[in-house]
């Protein structure tokens, strides 16, 4: 069973805030051999959000909301990440919806947008999401940036 948390960064204790980066430190900078500042002085300022899946006290889906820019600007949801071992248990899925549910409550009917690893491109418009940039490139990674209005 998945233990699902929504918190605004101001709720993040230490273990919590240590967990988060550590995930995203082993997938997106080792797994995926993508070396990149990942703690880029988002997490803890705004009204941002963190979406954490926690199985037996271990950190295995996270996805971070980001919402500090003007008003007119749209919420942006990234670091959506499963732990490797769980991959295929349709944790992506649930985390999407956890993410989605949670802009929803806290910015109703504001835009929202994503850059999402290119081959990802049907699993978010599987949610709503559009592509509205061609393919670039992302720290060697072939990205698209997708909205949903």
């Amino acid at each position: 069973m998945i233990h699902w948390q929504d918190l605004h960064h101001s709720e993040l204790d230490v273990p919590t805030l240590y967990a988060l980066l550590q995930l995203r430190c082993e997938v997106f900078v080792v797994e995926q051999t993508c070396p990149y500042l990942d703690i880029d002085g988002e997490d803890l300022v705004g009204e941002n959000r963190h979406i954490l899946g926690w199985r037996d006290g271990r950190l295995i889906a996270y996805a971070r909301i980001l919402k500090n820019g003007p008003d007119p600007e749209p919420v942006s949801i990234g670091r959506v990440i499963v732990e490797g071992s769980v991959r295929g248990e349709k944790l992506g899925a649930q985390l999407m919806t956890r993410a989605l549910a949670s802009c929803q409550q806290h910015w109703p009917q504001k835009a929202l947008y994503l850059s999402a690893q290119a081959h990802l491109q049907p699993f978010y418009a599987g949610f709503g999401f559009q592509a509205v940039t061609p393919v670039y490139d992302e720290d060697g990674i072939p990205h698209v940036g997708m909205a949903r209005e």
